[in-house]
């Protein structure tokens, strides 16, 4: 059984963020939650834990639910690299000063 887990603040308001957003999303396009919530394959009461930003819903679900509203490129961007400022700096700073070329083994430095 997995160790109850409370979640920071900010971790709690992007999910609420997320969850609004779903919410809107959906309303936007005019779904009712049943149709939203076959889609994704989940009950409406799950969808309905989405919207409200539930941390103990799996990402699995709200990305079928993104998925199911068409939003699910959106996701794959979020860690990527490119948005990555942070791992970038970090990388850039570990490049080495000087690049040397390696001589094959057995080769003279006479020429």
């Amino acid at each position: 059984m997995p160790t109850p887990h409370a979640p920071p603040a900010a971790v709690r308001r992007a999910l609420r963020k997320l969850g609004a957003d779903i919410h809107d999303a959906r309303r936007r396009r005019k779904l009712p939650m049943a149709v939203v919530a076959e889609r994704a394959f989940t009950s409406r009461s799950t969808l309905q834990r989405v919207e409200a930003g539930d941390t103990s819903v799996s990402i699995g679900i709200y990305a079928a639910v993104l998925q199911a509203l068409g939003l699910l490129d959106g996701l794959s961007q979020v860690a990527d690299i490119g948005n990555d400022s942070v791992g970038q700096a970090l990388a850039s700073a570990e490049l080495p000063k000087r690049v040397h070329l390696k001589r094959p083994s057995g080769a003279s430095r006479d020429g």
